[in-house]
Parts: C-alpha cells; structure tokens; sequence
C-alpha cells in the first residue's frame, strides 16, 4: 500500500515577520509568516491605516461632502 499522506510535524517551529516565534503541528518542519497574535491589530487594538496615494484622505473629504449635502 502506498503512502499517500506527508509526514505530520508535531513540533513545527512558526517565525512570523516581527519576530515572535512558537510551536504548531504541520506538515512542514518550518513555517513563515508576516502576521501573528503578537502583531495583528486585532489582538494587539492597535489600528494602522496604510494609506496608499491618498486614498484614505479622498474619502474622508467625500464622505464630508455626502454628510453636509443632507
């Protein structure tokens, strides 16, 4: 009978993006990752807004206007 499952890591070593590290069970012995618990907004209440050329901005105006057109 074949083999048709990977192997099964019960000891993965995780490193996210900020540095933080911990152990989870995968298929893969090493996992990266860019967002953890440590660092997501969600669990830190931290909010960024990344504003990319403006946008944010555009629609705070156009959202100023809709409110003083009423």
């Amino acid at each position: 009978m074949r083999a048709i499952h990977p192997e099964y890591h019960h000891d993965a070593e995780v490193t996210c993006s900020c540095g933080s590290q911990f152990v989870t069970g995968s298929t893969l012995p090493r996992l990266r990752t860019e967002v953890c618990s440590v660092c997501h907004p969600f669990f830190t209440g931290e909010q960024r807004i990344v504003d990319t050329g403006g946008q944010v901005e555009r629609f705070r105006r156009r959202a100023e206007k809709a409110a003083a057109g009423r």
